[in-house]
């Protein structure tokens, strides 16, 4: 605020007299002001001489208390607000000339003429209240009011209660400290100023604090817009914010606002003609009423992606050292913070989840959805068929917890994915420089010493395809269409779990608990199939590192955070960067698209030819998958009992009876609901130009789609070979001899039977 030029004999008169006038008050009437008893003590006059200090007083309005909102990514839609005090700062500019004349009639109408202190309305203060006994009136002016709101508000910033009660204590003392910061404030800065200044920082009402607050409360519209009878009903609650809100005494508040139309044409603000037309106007029929809730539990379908953010923004030191800092600047910073959340993707998360698995479904189970923008780290969506409650109950459909995101991110443990998990493996063949098409040996019994990081132990893991047994020689290509266990196992025996564990890091990939996959040194085979526990959102991120050339980011949600003075903040880092080779993200692309043109995902295929990239996956029956892509978005579902992890999913759900649940049962059509809706509402272009086979990584024919016709083999280790090769029946048995893993040859007359049977079942695996 620019100085201004001082009147200085006039101010020290004006002072001079107010103080004799409320000597002459304090000494008349006990009640009214709190005279010390020895007005003359040393220690009293210490303490006066001590209060009527000014230099320590703060009259920025940045520093004051201002509400901070989240904006989705389009920077217009506020996702939520968060305040102590539910304030927005706005320049005298932005608020009506009506809306000023207002204030002014109805707090003090001679604040254009006044030096801070008003002597005749001190005077006509002290004869109306203790001469007539009339209304208590305490002779402030504008300039005083504005001073006294700035030291309470000073002393609460401060955490100071009793600086703040001083405040506000009806003394001489306190009185004259007002009185003479006001002349001093009066010296420094204009009118116009102080206006400002007093409009932004006066309370409105229950929790509403500043005029353009009160403005989009009452009249849902800006301050800047506020007519007549606006002004008028806005003007009058500040002398009693609690009883003259009009969404809480409407009666009262009309009265007020009567009178304050009433003192606008008695002052000469506006006509008494237009004044009396504005009183006819009951003032029902003037209010538009807007809820301005605070946090996340306001943010509607975005609620748990508004958690999200706001866990990033609790979690960084950018936005203060301790978390109590942080705390503190969101809700009296007034941060405008803008987010990474796309309102089409999220409007179509909503109704995926809900539309394939209503919140109240008598199965009580969770359908959850992530989606993030490849190349971009830029979380679009999160969502879950529950409502957003901080006090939600156990048992109920209603809770805080967000099971899309880790653990230290407001989630849980996270979920088995399932078969989900085999791109990872793809991902991590194709990196060793191995090809789709090379056939591999299968089984279904691997000794953990058979396969690299799994450990020396005498241990044997046991797996078979959905429907049982094996299908061999398989390729990598073929495993995947078919989504076949046992492939996984023999990829593993080529590479190495430590491998596969590498390739999932650097695809972005961490346990929900926030462990590192690759910090072990032994991992559990059965990894290859989606046992590790993952969040929706981490394996969404895995696959938009495969859908955006291998560039793999860090999840983020915000995208850029201000404060009301143009401050701005730095904000997480997504990270972004090549972590993969190109060639290996478009040959497993390629990979997951045949999965869908050839494999067991063709019910994900998207309209308009799009060119889709898809898996399913199952987990023990205790949950059910899909995951994929296409350039622009990737997205992850999983139906879960998330309360009760490990629960089978069986019966009915969703109306549906099934003895058994598949990834391609409701996970799968809430997936293919979300993209086709999000993709048509955001006018999102068809790219067909991805998921191009690297020929160094595509090496031999192209396999045809299984049958099963092969049977299983007995796959020996290597001196069984002969035994696999009679006893597994199969033109495979001679491939299992030249391995160097497997069980004994005699396991191969009983899995050849239910191979055919396994390579026949190409609609539901894992």
């Amino acid at each position: 605020m620019p100085e201004k030029k001082p009147k200085t004999a006039r101010r020290v008169f004006t002072l001079l007299l107010a103080y004799v006038i409320f000597c002459l008050a304090g000494g008349a009437v006990a009640s009214g002001f709190l005279l010390p008893a020895v007005f003359g003590a040393n220690t009293v006059a210490n303490n006066l001489t001590e209060q009527l200090k000014a230099e320590d007083v703060n009259f920025d309005l940045a520093d004051l208390p201002q509400q901070s909102r989240m904006y989705a990514r389009d920077g217009k839609t506020v996702l939520a607000t968060f305040y102590e005090q539910n304030r927005i700062i706005v320049p005298l500019k932005n608020i009506s000339d009506l809306m000023q004349k207002a204030v002014v009639a109805r707090e003090d109408h001679r604040f254009w003429d006044h030096t801070g202190i008003d002597p005749q309305g001190i005077a006509r203060a002290f004869v109306q209240t203790y001469v007539k006994k009339g209304d208590t009136q305490g002779g402030s002016t504008l300039t005083q009011q504005y001073v006294k709101n700035m030291l309470i508000d000073q002393a609460l910033e401060n955490d100071d209660p009793i600086g703040a009660y001083h405040a506000q204590e009806e003394t001489i003392a306190r009185k004259l400290r007002e009185m003479l910061i006001s002349v001093e404030l009066e010296k420094k800065y204009s009118k116009a100023e102080i206006l400002q200044g007093y409009l932004n920082i006066a309370q409105f009402g229950k929790s509403v604090y500043g005029v353009e607050t009160a403005a989009q409360r009452y009249f849902s519209k800006s301050a800047k817009d506020l007519n007549l009878v606006e002004s008028a009903t806005i003007a009058a609650i500040t002398k009693n914010p609690a009883s003259y809100d009009p969404t809480v005494n409407p009666k009262e508040a009309q009265k007020q606002r009567d009178i304050t139309l009433d003192l606008m044409s008695e002052w000469g603000f506006v006509s008494k003609k237009q004044t009396d037309a504005a009183k006819k106007i009951p003032l029902a029929k003037t209010l538009k009423v807007k809820d301005v809730a605070v946090g996340c539990q306001a943010a509607g379908n975005a609620a748990y992606f508004c958690d999200y953010a706001l866990r990033q923004i609790e979690s960084a030191p950018e936005f203060g050292k301790t978390l109590d800092d942080r705390k503190k600047l969101l809700k009296e910073g007034g941060l405008n913070i803008y987010t990474t959340l796309d309102v089409n993707a999220q409007n179509a998360a909503w109704n995926a989840v809900r539309n394939n698995l209503p919140e109240n479904d008598p199965s009580g189970y969770e359908n959850i959805l992530a989606a993030v923008k490849p190349g971009t780290g830029e979380v679009l969506a999160l969502a879950q068929n529950r409502t957003y409650d901080v006090n939600g109950a156990p048992g109920t459909t209603r809770t805080s917890m967000n099971y899309a995101v880790d653990r230290a991110d407001g989630g849980g443990d996270g979920f088995q994915v399932g078969s989900t998990w085999k791109p990872i493996n793809m991902a991590a063949w194709l990196s060793t420089g191995r090809s789709l098409n090379e056939p591999l040996v299968t089984s279904t019994a691997y000794s953990y010493a058979s396969i690299p990081g799994a450990g020396g132990y005498s241990n044997v893991w046991e797996v078979q395809n959905s429907g049982g047994g094996t299908v061999s020689p398989e390729t990598p290509l073929q495993g995947l269409n078919q989504s076949h266990n046992t492939t996984q196992g023999a990829m593993a025996q080529q590479i190495g779990l430590q491998k596969i564990a590498e390739t999932a890091k650097t695809l972005g990939y961490h346990n929900a608990n926030g462990n590192d996959i690759t910090k072990r040194t032994i991992w559990n085979p059965s990894m290859v199939i989606g046992t590790e526990q993952s969040s929706p959102l981490t394996m969404a991120n895995v696959y938009a590192t495969i859908a955006g050339n291998g560039v793999e980011c860090t999840p983020i949600a915000l995208t850029k955070v201000t404060n009301s003075s143009g401050k701005e903040y730095k904000v997480p880092s997504a990270n972004c960067h090549q972590a993969i080779s190109k060639e290996v993200a478009q040959t497993t692309a390629y990979a997951m698209n045949l999965n869908v043109t050839q494999g067991i995902a063709k019910d994900a295929q998207l309209s308009g030819n799009r060119k889709t990239f898809a898996k399913t996956g199952t987990s023990e029956q205790n949950a059910l998958a899909t995951s994929g892509f296409v350039p622009q978005v990737a997205a992850f579902v999983i139906i879960t009992n998330a309360e009760n992890s490990g629960t089978p999913l069986e019966g009915t759900i969703n109306g549906v009876y099934r003895s058994t649940w598949y990834g391609a049962d409701i996970a799968l059509p809430t997936w293919k609901e979300f993209m086709e809706n999000y993709l048509s509402s955001a006018k999102i272009p068809v790219d067909n130009n991805y998921g191009d086979p690297a020929s160094t990584l595509n090496t031999g024919s192209a396999p045809a789609a299984n049958t099963g016709s092969t049977g299983t083999t007995g796959t020996a280790g290597t001196t069984s070979g002969n035994t696999g090769s009679t006893s597994g029946n199969s033109t495979s048995g001679t491939a299992a001899g030249n391995t160097t893993s497997g069980t004994t040859g005699t396991s191969g007359t009983t899995s050849g039977t239910t191979g055919n049977t396994a390579g026949n079942t190409t609609k539901k695996q894992q």
